[in-house]
């Protein structure tokens, strides 16, 4: 394109943003088209956390611009609820700074301390803007794989010495998108070691942390000893209390990658909607029981998706934390081509597995975000096409 830059050439075009443009094409014939594809949370957050959206937004005074470190009550919530749920104490004024979602700090964290020609070590499968990121401040992305035989955690003595050696970024992501694996406390002991031994940053995408079903909330990394000094973790309330649409997150850890991100912050947003950031207090302090109800409500709709794709043939792991199902596919379709064979003959939106990298190739993921009688009509469908398409 003549006036796209060289660096937007390095970026694949976003499958979401494609797929949507299909979908309303199908809209439009009158197709009823059952998204299971991105992780959209369909319930609503605590209704006190509405009612505070509300009375906070009718006043006169909270219009203006905010702070880029949000307010200090926001800050001391995101510490007060690492120090309940992990017996973590951060400094809310340096090691805690909120952000516009998750994935604004996950965008910008590569652009405040890559230099063009850094290693990024990205999983595979892993979230798309790991890579993105990486790839606009000009680092070369090195795949680290995640395979299932090592519980989709990376291995990493098998990192060449060089890359390890000159490697400045590490991500990692668990509870994760999209293969659902929960890491465990010694898992990150292992990665925390690396990065020590290799002067290596590591940012752990903790966005699944309280959507978990086996236990009541996943591991941080920050609970490991050591921690603070090469690592960060990315927090959001999108997934935690249904607030997707909301923006809120947090990056919580080592105070001078904190510094860098702000730094950078100031120079391309100008702060949040300070009602929202009221609301989001009333979130992180609220009763841990609306988030197990609503964990319940994920925990049933994941038992329908797990046993349908089993009787279809599909075996599907049952995964115990995230809202997603990570299934295996029949190996004569590529996954692409399965996805969109079932977008246009089922009705049935899911993810390819390979938007997530070459190794998600023969899986794809589906999101719980539909209510119960619609997944049981979504997973008929797709017996019903399955029979016709695989025999």
């Amino acid at each position: 394109m003549k006036y796209q830059s060289n660096r937007l050439s390095r970026l694949q075009e976003n499958y979401f943003d494609a797929i949507n443009s299909r979908i309303a094409e199908l809209d439009k014939e009158g197709c009823d088209v059952i998204r299971l594809d991105i992780g959209s949370p369909d319930l609503p957050p605590p209704n006190s956390v509405i009612k505070a959206l509300c009375s906070y937004a009718s006043k006169s005074n909270y219009h203006g611009y905010g702070s880029h470190r949000g307010t200090s009550d926001l800050r001391n919530a995101w510490a007060s609820l690492y120090k309940r749920s992990y017996k973590v104490n951060l400094n809310s004024e340096d090691e805690v700074l909120p952000l516009l979602g998750s994935k604004e700090g996950i965008a910008h964290i590569s652009l405040a301390i890559l230099n063009p020609g850094d290693i990024a070590l990205v999983p595979d499968p892993g979230y798309m803007t790991y890579t993105s990121s990486a790839l606009l401040a000009g680092g070369i992305v090195h795949k680290i794989p995640l395979l299932p035989e090592n519980d989709y955690q990376p291995n990493f003595s098998i990192i060449p010495p060089e890359v390890a050696e000159n490697a400045k970024l590490l991500w990692l992501n668990y509870p994760n998108n999209p293969t659902t694996a929960v890491a465990t406390i010694e898992f990150f002991k292992q990665a925390i070691e690396f990065a020590s031994k290799n002067d290596i940053i590591i940012c752990h995408d903790a966005a699944y942390s309280r959507v978990t079903y086996s236990v009541d909330i996943a591991p941080s990394i920050l609970q490991i000893k050591g921690a603070r000094k090469v690592a960060v973790e990315f927090n959001s309330l999108s997934k935690a209390y249904n607030m997707a649409g909301w923006r809120v997150g947090a990056v919580l850890g080592n105070k001078e990658i904190i510094s860098a991100l702000l730094k950078l912050k100031t120079h391309v947003d100008s702060g949040h909607y300070k009602p929202i950031l009221d609301a989001a207090v009333v979130a992180l302090n609220s009763d841990y029981q609306w988030i197990k109800k609503r964990n319940n409500t994920y925990q049933k709709r994941r038992n329908v998706v797990v046993q349908a794709l089993r009787k279809i043939g599909l075996d599907a792991s049952n995964p115990q934390a995230t809202l997603y199902i990570w299934s295996p596919i029949p190996d004569r379709i590529r996954s692409y081509d399965f996805v969109l064979s079932a977008l246009e003959n089922a009705h049935v939106s899911m993810t390819p597995g390979t938007i997530f990298g070459e190794l998600g190739e023969g899986f794809v993921r589906i999101a719980l975000t539909k209510p119960i009688s619609r997944l049981y009509e979504a997973m008929q469908r797709l017996e019903i096409w399955m029979k016709k398409e695989f025999g």
